[in-house]
């Protein structure tokens, strides 16, 4: 019989008209780490039960793990990539990596089948862990960011999006599983909306109204387009973003929250470093003159299979009996 491939979790469901991001870190204790374990064998049925509520609002959750929280929960075995944020660039043009041991993926066509799943899980949590950040997305007309333009236009699709995301072979007791990188980013809308079209057109590398690219001999390397695409061994690498606009009018906060999924962080990382330093060096990406990134965070997705088994798997306890066997 071969081996039964690992469920993933829903890191390839369409994107949603709401989401809500929730990056969490572990408060030091053993009765802390025993709750967010507990959690895992839980977060499927949570999703069934008020999902069912409302059945074609397209409920899901995607739970990862950062670098720290991975070792306190879990221990060894861990994935073999990963590791804590890397930061690129430097001054007020800088990716930052922010604290991070827990996020959560909530997204549904309905904000309030958002709310109430992320209540359920912030309930089982308790006191185990701090909230660092939460941000509720919102779809901004038809899949445009708040600067205007359509975001996510290269995102694979079908088969294809498995195949960038899924881990497999190359890390073979983590198949199924997926990297998730997220970013939450402030723009100057006064400023951006100062400039004219076309030069926002040429920050991005597509015509706005209808998201058709440049043409390479008009289109500035400095784009954001152009550093964002990946290649290697003379094919594309590509990643799935499922952005979400965000932000509070009255105090004058307009945002996108950055999250793309790959099975490896190194093509997402690349492209943070195209774009934060430059491709060359110097030649970085416009757009960060009109937007500043305020968080960052690099975390593991695991099977769906495997979350539900992490909730057995006890770091302690095998310390414990390695120091007894002894």
């Amino acid at each position: 019989m071969p081996n039964k491939i690992p469920e993933p979790q829903a890191v390839c469901n369409s994107l949603t008209r709401s989401a809500i991001f929730i990056v969490a870190t572990l408060k030091p204790g053993l009765e802390n780490a025993n709750t967010v374990r507990a959690l895992c064998a839980d977060v499927d049925a949570l999703v069934r039960a008020v999902g069912t509520r409302a059945a074609t609002g397209e409920l899901s959750c995607v739970c990862g793990f950062g670098s720290d929280g991975w070792d306190t929960l879990f221990g060894a075995p861990r994935p073999a990539n990963l590791h804590a944020f890397r930061e690129f660039g430097d001054g007020e043009r800088r990716a930052i990596g922010t604290p991070g041991d827990l996020l959560l993926h909530i997204r549904a066509d309905h904000m309030d089948l958002c709310f109430e799943l992320a209540a359920q899980l912030m309930a089982r949590l308790g006191d185990a862990v701090s909230v660092v950040d939460e941000v509720h997305g919102f779809r901004y007309f038809d899949l445009r960011d708040v600067l205007g333009f359509v975001d996510g236009t290269e995102n694979p699709r079908g088969r294809e999006a498995v195949d960038f995301t899924a881990i497999g072979d190359q890390d073979p007791v983590f198949a199924g599983g997926s990297y998730v990188m997220v970013q939450k980013y402030l723009h100057d809308m006064a400023g951006w909306d100062s400039l004219s079209v076309e030069a926002q057109e040429r920050i991005i590398g597509r015509k706005k109204l209808s998201d058709v690219e440049l043409a390479e001999a008009v289109k500035p390397s400095s784009s954001h387009s152009s550093l964002t695409t990946i290649e290697k061994d003379g094919q594309e690498v590509k990643i799935l973003r499922h952005n979400m606009a965000f932000g509070r009018p009255g105090a004058g906060e307009f945002g996108t929250y950055f999250i793309g999924y790959a099975s490896a962080p190194e093509p997402i990382e690349q492209m943070l470093e195209n774009m934060f330093v430059g491709r060359p060096p110097g030649n970085y990406d416009r757009l960060l003159d009109y937007s500043r990134a305020v968080t960052g965070g690099l975390f593991f997705v695991p099977s769906a299979t495997l979350l539900e088994a992490l909730a057995d798997r006890n770091p302690q306890l095998s310390t414990n009996e390695s120091a007894s066997a002894g």
